[in-house]
């Protein structure tokens, strides 16, 4: 699913954008990571969900940017954990109501769940030079799962009255 992406590149699916790799000609104004209507999986409250966690990427960012990733890292990280756990339940509350056959997607789910503990446990250790790689797995996630996985649900959900 790697394919879903390029670096820096704008894509038929999700503009991606890298401001740390810019002209040179000072800081980037926009947002790391901005929502589009190409994204949405056609369920309100999925989009909403997946709103928050590019919210949760661009905190992160815009900390970094400020020198601050280490401070608003741990925010960061158990936001994104309990959120993500959130997310995952209200999908598979979904899933299960409207007999979608998920078990690869739940299982995906387990694994995802499973990285963003490991870094937040990472981070309460003590690791150094996470944020970057947070900022990377973050963006990565929402990239792939949100536009590959996610997008296979939607027809199935909505035909189910999951709108």
């Amino acid at each position: 699913m790697r394919e879903l992406y390029e670096r820096g590149k704008k894509t038929d699916r999700v503009q991606v954008a890298y401001p740390w790799r810019g002209s040179g000609k000072g800081p980037s104004k926009m947002a790391f990571f901005e929502w589009n209507s190409e994204m949405s999986v056609g369920v309100k409250a999925c989009d909403d969900d997946h709103k928050q966690l590019i919210d949760m990427l661009n905190r992160l960012y815009e900390g970094m940017k400020k020198g601050q990733g280490k401070d608003v890292l741990g925010k960061v990280l158990d936001d994104l954990v309990k959120y993500t756990k959130f997310h995952f339940a209200r999908e598979e509350e979904f899933f299960d109501r409207t007999g979608y056959q998920a078990a690869d997607h739940k299982r995906e789910h387990r694994e995802l769940v499973k990285q963003a503990e490991t870094l937040q446990s990472r981070y309460k250790s003590g690791e150094s030079a996470l944020s970057i790689e947070t900022l990377d797995f973050l963006r990565d996630w929402l990239t792939i799962h949100i536009q590959g996985t996610d997008k296979k649900y939607s027809s199935f959900l909505n035909a189910h009255g999951i709108i």
